[in-house]
């Protein structure tokens, strides 16, 4: 008999490379097994490095691999599990200023918002949209997409383009 598996990734966003070590140590004690990591500089974040890495493990790797990063000072990081049977996929997000963020989601990578989630928004909204839209914004993670994103597309090699609050 065969023992349930699954597969995620793990991407660390920035870390300043003081920090790299231990989050190869982090990630080594999670997965069982010496973990090297090929860092890059961040264009998003000078004098941060980033890195990637596909793993396979039982289900809830995924949740343990966001456990023991949690709470870093200047550590970003992202971390996917695909669906296993039995088990739904999920999705880890991690910034300093927001903390994390755990969603479910299906087979396509998609956020499953479940229904009493749904409720609590109409609920807490008492007819005000604009605390329902709040609401559901939270329960999809905007808030973590939106910082994220340039880190995301400077390490697809694409150039980055700063915006500057005036004022």
């Amino acid at each position: 008999m065969s023992a349930v598996m699954t597969r995620g990734l793990l991407f660390v966003h920035s870390a300043p490379s003081a920090l790299c070590p231990h989050v190869e140590w982090a990630i080594g004690s999670v997965v069982e097994k010496r973990t090297d990591l090929e860092w890059s500089p961040q264009p998003a974040a000078p004098g941060m490095f980033r890195a990637e890495l596909s793993w396979v493990g039982a289900p809830g790797t995924g949740a343990q691999l966001a456990s023991s990063l949690r709470g870093w000072a200047h550590l970003r990081y992202e971390v996917t599990e695909e669906p296993s049977p039995g088990v739904d996929g999920a999705r880890w997000s991690h910034t300093p200023e927001l903390g994390i963020f755990h969603a479910t989601t299906d087979v396509h990578g998609n956020i499953m918002v479940t229904e009493d989630r749904i409720r609590y928004a109409y609920e807490a909204g008492a007819g005000d949209p604009g605390v329902v839209f709040q609401e559901l914004s939270l329960a999809l993670g905007e808030a973590w997409d939106e910082e994220l994103e340039p880190f995301r597309h400077a390490a697809e090699g694409a150039p980055v383009r700063w915006l500057h609050q005036v004022g």
